[in-house]
């Protein structure tokens, strides 16, 4: 799978409280968390995000509680995908079960400002910064777990497995 987008930079240590401030965690409604997504960071995004975006942020991004509010909220903002120096395990997990494609590289973290156009392989690992022309690796998801995220998450890989078996 391919993906192309624009990028939004974030920092270091960006909490769970952060990408989807708890003041709004009495909805489960993925439309109503991504109206709040990233707002305490950046007030605008979730009205200038748009489809296919992507989110590069530091160090530990994720961190705080394991509320699956969060990869969801980015999810349902439109972001294709999210490219950190590094992640939370639990947001990592979270995010690989509802489908959110993520990637660890400290170089793309480093190197890649906002605004700028990147694609991703998600195959290969391989992002691109299309404004610099550099190219980072991040490491490629092994198949199942590339099926898991173009299935649309855990529960949509289970529900076309059970049918398939059916």
């Amino acid at each position: 799978m391919k993906l192309e987008g624009k990028t939004w930079k974030f920092g270091n240590d960006v909490d769970t409280d952060v990408i989807i401030p708890a003041r709004y965690l009495n909805t489960s409604s993925p439309e109503e968390l991504a109206r709040h997504c990233m707002e305490d960071a950046d007030p605008s995004f979730s009205s200038k995000v748009q489809p296919g975006d992507i989110i590069v942020a530091g160090k530990n991004f994720g961190c705080g509680s394991s509320r699956e509010h969060a990869p969801i909220a980015i999810k349902a903002s439109g972001v294709a995908a999210v490219i950190a120096h590094s992640f939370a395990r639990i947001f990592y997990r979270n995010s690989i079960n509802i489908g959110l494609p993520i990637f660890e590289s400290p170089e793309a973290a480093e190197r890649v400002e906002a605004g700028h156009q990147v694609a991703i392989d998600t195959e290969s690992g391989q992002i691109k910064n299309l404004t610099t022309g550099e190219i980072f690796q991040a490491q490629p998801f092994p198949s199942f777990m590339q099926e898991l995220i173009e299935a649309g998450g855990l529960m949509n890989y289970v529900a076309k497995k059970v049918k398939g078996n059916a």
